[in-house]
């Protein structure tokens, strides 16, 4: 049986969502991927859940877009990073372990790289892993499908913005439910 996002388990991962890596996808793509990371994103600062957000080599891909940075959370944990995989960061795995999370929920660019590498490197590390479809976006929508597929056929959980909302809340009755409802307006 497929898991849950779970509010305490999880950890939202912010992959390199960088103005010059978001140049070159299409921009209606990019922009549906921004709104809906900032929705992920704001939802869980409202649930005190940790953030943690990557820039590929950011010296010449240059820093995380301004509406994504300014929606993460003051605590949000930031690593730069060459390696395509998260994981490869300095000090990503530690700090991963550091937070206890067993959920790795990821949003970012692009599908086929480094989202792909982290979230298949992430679930050999033993977590429960969830890819955002609708967070997450590359170049070429082929490029996208394919590591959709392909992350499906590992285990890879493929989720949308709504069902991981949701599924932190579990409950109409959730403190946060009006607030968290509002985002999806």
């Amino acid at each position: 049986m497929a898991p849950l996002c779970r509010q305490n388990d999880s950890l939202l991962l912010s992959v390199d969502m960088q103005q010059r890596l978001l140049a070159a996808m299409p921009e209606a793509s990019t922009e549906a991927m921004l709104t809906q990371s900032e929705r992920l994103i704001q939802a869980a600062s409202l649930l005190s859940i940790t953030v943690f957000y990557t820039e590929q080599y950011p010296a010449g891909l240059g820093p995380t877009v301004d509406r994504i940075k300014q929606a993460l959370p003051d605590n949000s944990h930031y690593f730069d990073k060459t390696q395509f995989s998260c994981c490869g960061a300095p000090d990503f795995r530690q700090q991963l372990r550091d937070s206890h999370k067993r959920q790795a929920v990821l949003i970012g660019v692009e599908s086929h790289v480094c989202v792909l590498q982290t979230a298949l490197e992430l679930q050999d590390d033993g977590l429960e892993v969830f890819v955002v479809a609708d967070a997450t976006c590359s170049r070429n929508s082929d490029n996208w499908h394919n590591a959709m597929s392909r992350l499906r056929q590992t285990g890879v959980i493929i989720t949308n913005t709504e069902s991981v909302l949701f599924e932190w809340l579990r409950d109409a009755s959730h403190e946060h439910f009006k607030a968290i409802s509002a985002l999806l307006k």
